[in-house]
């Protein structure tokens, strides 16, 4: 079972990662308003109602009480301003988190994916609840891969729907 009442915030250099409410829809539509954020994962832009709904089913969490659906927004703090998510999804029977992060198109380029990956696998290390922390990275998607590498994952020869998987053990 998943202990706690669901993610706690926590803070790198320059961002905050505040966990996810329903309020946070319009503002994130906004900023993952561009289908060059789809281009290795598939799909659109949500609209505000489309993410609304999501926010709804992610916030309400897993059925699962062995699995937690743990979802942050990223605030830069100097700008007062959303600028993309991380998640985890933690499974307690397993003791593996598979995370996952995103960074509006206009905040690319900066280093706040990397520091937030860095930073969510650091939130997760000190929470002892994981031993693994695995992410899925397509194979042409260079700057996820330097991501995952910066949290310190490591390409495996498993493959997942045409995603490496990506792997950090002992990390608890």
């Amino acid at each position: 079972m998943i202990p706690g009442p669901g993610p706690a915030p926590f803070a790198t250099a320059r961002l905050d990662a505040l966990p996810l409410r329903v309020g946070y829809a319009d503002e994130m539509a906004a900023v993952l308003d561009d289908p060059a954020l789809h281009t290795y994962t598939g799909g659109a832009p949500e609209t505000p109602g489309e993410l609304l709904a999501r926010y709804e089913r992610w916030t309400a969490g897993s059925p699962d009480p062995g699995v937690g659906w743990w979802n942050w927004v990223l605030r830069v703090r100097d700008e007062g301003r959303l600028a993309g998510y991380v998640q985890a999804t933690v499974n307690a029977r397993d003791a593996e988190a598979e995370i996952a992060w995103v960074v509006g198109t206009r905040w690319q380029g900066w280093g706040y994916a990397k520091e937030a990956a860095v930073g969510l696998v650091a939130h997760l290390t000190a929470l002892r609840l994981v031993r693994t922390v695995v992410a899925h990275v397509h194979p042409d998607h260079a700057a996820s891969a330097a991501v995952a590498a910066a949290a310190g994952l490591v390409p495996t020869e498993e493959w997942y729907d045409g995603e490496q998987r990506w792997q950090r053990c002992s990390v608890a």
